[in-house]
């Protein structure tokens, strides 16, 4: 997978491990993906923090996220 550009929150941690020349920082271009894992974790259990619901299957999250994205573009 090549990847472009790495866009992150104001995190010190990011700058020690992304190349400075495909990095930006920034709120703005974080806010939307944020939101979309927010919404995930709400409705699955599986990507919840701090709980023993875990997936041990690939394909299972695969299908999960399947499932919800369906769910969702329905109520769009």
């Amino acid at each position: 997978m090549n990847i472009a550009t790495y866009y992150t929150d104001y995190w010190k941690a990011y700058e020690s491990i992304l190349p400075t020349d495909r990095h930006i920082q920034s709120k703005a271009a974080t806010y939307s993906i944020e939101g979309l894992n927010s919404s995930i974790r709400h409705y699955l259990a599986r990507f919840r923090r701090k709980t023993k619901c875990y997936s041990k299957s690939k394909e299972m999250i695969e299908y999960s996220l399947y499932l919800l994205f369906s769910q969702l573009s329905m109520l769009n």
